[in-house]
Parts: C-alpha cells; structure tokens; sequence
C-alpha cells in the first residue's frame, strides 16, 4: 500500500519524536544514576554526622598497631591513633569512633554489610581487593617474615622444606609464602587459624613449625623462646578501607593520612610505636 507524502512526513515527526524522547530518557538516567551515587556518597557523611561517630574496625590482636592492652583494657596502637585522627578530622573530636574488632575473614564482611565505616586493620591493598573497596593510599609498607621457635634450629625458609607454616585465615600471607618457597625451591604445608594468637600458640604447641606474617605483626609476639627469621618476603602495602560508593568518606580518609605525612605526625606515630624502620 502506498502512502501519502503527508502520511510519510508525520510518520517521520513521530519516529523523530520518539527517538527523541527515548534518548532523553536515556540521557536523563545516566545524569540520575550520576546524581543519585554522588548523592548517596554525601548521604553517608551525613549519616556519621548524625550518628555523631565514625565505625572503624580494627585489630586487637596485634601489638604496636591495634591491641587491647590487658592491663588497662583499652585499644592502643598505631592504626588505632589513625583512626582517632580521622575522627577529629570530621568531628574535631578524636573521642568520636567506635571501634570494632577484626580479624583478616571478618574484614570485609563487615564492611560490606554496613556494620563498619571504615577499615583501619593491617589490610593489605592488592588489586583483588581494589575491585571491592576503596583503599587509602598506603600508610605503612611491610616484608612478611617467620617466626620460629629457638629449640627448633631452623635457621632459614629452606630448612621449613616438608614443614608445617601456620598463617592467619583470609591474610594474604599465605600466597606470600608460597611463592617464596616455590623460588626457593622447598615445599611446605599450611594450617590456618582465625586469629594471631592462635597462630603464636600453633608454633609453641609444635602443631606448627613456624607462623608466618608481616615482620612488624610478628615483632609482638617474639619472646624468650621465639625469634624471626633473616628471610623477608613480598613486603605489604598497609591502607585503610571503605565500601565502594562511599567516596566521600575515602577522600575525608585519605585527606587525613596526607596532611598527617605532610606535617611530619605521621612520622611522630610511627616513632612512638618504633615502627620507623
């Protein structure tokens, strides 16, 4: 059937039409979608604003960086002292945090389900996790190390050829020292465990021959009867974390940790917790 010019030309009007609409609608989602993530990121400040605290997790386990000190019962480290500057950054308060204790499984768990704001635990950034979370840029950079036990005459990676390593669970570690052995040519077995000291007691229980983690972590747990290995390995980028969508809080966090380096009390910290290597 033929159609008219007249025909034809509202035809085209309305196909025009429609397009149009179609590719505003398009365009006009993408700008909500912009809006609406951009929103949510400040809507999440707002929220921390309104609580009237920060919810960081943290360690607990691990001297010099995030430890409940049984004498006093209160949370002391340096990764704690960050979290503390963070807070008198949004609060002008360091009183204002909540902390949390993590271990390396619960971390991002935690984080994911909101229970958490931030992440300040001796978490390693690796491009695995970049995908998942917003990362500061590093505070702290660490070799893994062993600790064995004296009595055990293990001097080197290459004698734990055959042996048993205990590592934490959900810690990059484990990967760290497989690629060591790998290069030195030995095998070895790990046993993982859900906490620190449980890999400290592992090793003097015998049910491990040594227990592995970043040098400065294992420096807490050395005594009479332990010491750490010359072999370090795979050093580690430390850096604190935040769900993806809440950029807001990511730059509040690492704005923190810059203006702390440029001032020189970045450097303060880690002289007081002799972590300035």
């Amino acid at each position: 059937m033929l159609l008219s010019k007249k025909k034809l030309t509202v035809l085209a009007l309305t196909a025009m039409t429609t397009f149009s609409l179609l590719a505003a609608g398009c365009g006009g989602e993408s700008a909500s979608n912009s809006s609406s993530s951009s929103s949510a990121s400040g809507d999440i400040m707002q929220t921390i604003k309104d609580r009237g605290y920060i919810k960081i997790g943290t360690k607990v386990d691990v001297p010099l960086f995030g430890y409940k000190n049984p004498d006093t019962g209160e949370l002391e480290g340096f990764e704690v002292d960050l979290a503390h500057a963070v807070a008198k950054k949004i609060f002008n308060d360091p009183s204002k945090v909540e902390f949390t204790p993590v271990v390396a499984k619960t971390r991002g768990p935690l984080l994911d389900s909101g229970e958490l704001d931030a992440v300040i635990a001796t978490y390693t950034i690796n491009d695995e996790r970049k995908k998942q979370y917003n990362f500061s840029d590093p505070y702290y950079t660490d070799p893994v190390g062993l600790l064995v036990k004296q009595s055990d005459n293990i001097n080197s990676l290459k004698d734990l050829n055959g042996k048993t390593i205990a590592v934490p669970q959900g810690a990059t570690t484990r990967k760290a020292v497989e690629d060591a052995a790998k290069a030195a040519g030995i095998e070895v077995k790990f046993a993982e465990f859900p906490t620190y000291p449980e890999c400290k007691a592992a090793l003097m229980s015998g049910r491990a021959a040594a227990y592995a983690m970043d040098t400065s972590n294992l420096a807490g747990y050395v005594d009479d009867q332990t010491k750490i290995l010359p072999d370090k390995f795979a050093p580690q980028e430390y850096g604190a974390a935040t769900k993806k969508g809440n950029e807001a809080l990511a730059k509040i966090i690492n704005d923190t940790f810059q203006e702390m380096k440029d001032s020189g009390e970045m450097d303060k910290l880690l002289a007081k917790w002799k972590l300035n290597k």
